[in-house]
């Protein structure tokens, strides 16, 4: 084999092995920022849940502060039609 040849094939095996490597590190990489994007939608979705409970609770604070100072009539308290 030439020495041509042989460099051109040294040449072509070092550029696929830097090209396939590169395609699998940039694959990991985009893997793992999906990752991260996972993680932060998990944390908005805890935090809005945590939102939703206090407000809840809140509502259910206000309600029975509201029914201790005014009557509100429940379905079993109105008179039968």
């Amino acid at each position: 084999m030439s020495k041509v040849a042989k460099v051109t094939l040294v040449g072509a095996v070092l550029a696929s092995t830097i090209v396939v490597w590169g395609v699998h590190f940039l694959q990991r990489r985009e893997a793992d920022t999906m990752h991260q994007g996972v993680l932060r939608d998990d944390e908005r979705r805890k935090e809005k849940m945590r939102q939703r409970e206090a407000e809840f609770l809140e509502s259910q604070r206000k309600r029975a502060l509201y029914e201790s100072v005014q009557h509100v009539p429940t379905k079993d308290s109105q008179p039968n039609s």
